[in-house]
């Protein structure tokens, strides 16, 4: 893949990989996104619609869903900086370039373009450095994007056959048709638990309309159930590893779309505490039912996470989870308290 080689092309070269350590990390950080992230993603949207893998519309749509979320945190960054990493191109940039062309070259047309012209306008720039300027000389942006064709299907010639003697004929067996069975859904687990009191899509609503504090929060706690749903405070287990809280944020991002699948049976508060090369990253959420896993395990990456239940009769806890769902106060990370820098809302 040409993308790849890129890579591997530009490992050696010092001034692509940023001006000091900082800069080193961040670079691989988005190549490692745009690689782990980007390229999966989009792979499962423009091959099943050119007729290079089987084609599932509901799994288009997902991949859809979850390459948008992609896409805003890129622009997100590119609103505000010129290139993904310091003030000058990058091994980054190039990469994720070659990454970005391929979708335009296939499902991000003009229309798409109209709507993201920050990273258009960083496609442009970086894709006319010398190093990829060959790969877009001709390059124009899509019309539209390309679309599904369903193959046509053959029309089979009935074959004449000779009538055989009449025999008798055995007792008619139920009629079998020709098409495989449909495969079900398979459902999720924590559907088995049936409907809650509590509506999950109501408190959503409530939540996002109201005043947190002086509406929301007493609602919440005159609505809940311990016996149909739990509290649980989630924390990521490689905080040290985290450099600026933009990328923190970012992670809780990808996070959040990869539980798309539970969306129904969870919600939930994630906030990046602390500032740039000394953050962390904690969240309070509201689970259906009592274990935590059914609902996180949809996510590929769930176990880089601890999970600890919360009391909900736990003053101390329920502080806690109120300032998750407020982000009013500081976060006390082994006894220090930590402003709240940023966060995400899962729902």
């Amino acid at each position: 893949m040409f993308s790849n080689n890129l890579v591997l092309n530009l490992a050696g070269d010092e001034k692509l990989r940023g001006t000091d350590e900082i800069e080193h990390v961040l670079v691989n950080k988005w190549i490692s996104f745009f690689n782990t992230e980007f390229i999966p993603t989009s792979a499962k949207i423009f091959l099943p619609l050119l007729g290079k893998a089987p084609y599932n519309k509901r799994d288009v749509d997902a991949a859809t869903e979850r390459l948008n979320v992609i896409v805003q945190i890129v622009e997100a960054r590119l609103s505000e900086f010129t290139y993904l990493v310091g003030e000058r191109i990058t091994a980054a940039d190039l990469f994720a370039a070659t990454v970005v062309g391929r979708s335009l070259e296939t499902i991000f047309d003009k229309a798409w373009i109209s709507k993201h012209q920050d990273i258009f306008r960083w496609f442009s720039t970086v894709s006319a450095h010398p190093i990829l300027s060959w790969r877009y000389v001709d390059f124009k942006p899509r019309e539209k994007a390309v679309e599904f064709v369903p193959p046509k299907k053959e029309k089979k010639e009935k074959k004449k056959e000779e009538k055989p003697k009449q025999e008798k004929k055995p007792a008619p067996a139920a009629e079998q048709s020709d098409e495989p069975p449909v495969e079900k859904k398979a459902k999720h687990p924590l559907e088995a638990l049936g409907k809650p009191k509590l509506a999950i899509d109501e408190w959503k609503r409530f939540y996002s309309n109201e005043e947190t504090r002086e509406s929301a929060i007493p609602w919440f706690w005159e609505h809940f159930d311990a016996e149909e749903w739990s509290l649980w405070k989630v924390t990521y287990k490689y905080n040290d590893e985290l450099t600026l809280t933009f990328m923190s944020n970012n992670l809780i991002g990808g996070f959040f779309a990869r539980l798309t699948g539970s969306i129904k049976y969870m919600f939930g508060c994630a906030v990046v505490y602390g500032e740039n090369n000394n953050n962390g990253i904690i969240g309070g959420f509201m689970i259906r039912g009592q274990d935590y896993k059914p609902a996180f395990e949809v996510a590929p990456d769930w176990e880089s996470y601890s999970y600890e239940k919360l009391d909900p009769n736990s003053e101390e806890d329920r502080e806690f989870f109120n300032n998750m769902l407020a982000w009013d106060k500081p976060i006390v990370v082994n006894g220090e308290e930590k402003e709240i820098a940023d966060g995400k809302v899962l729902k």
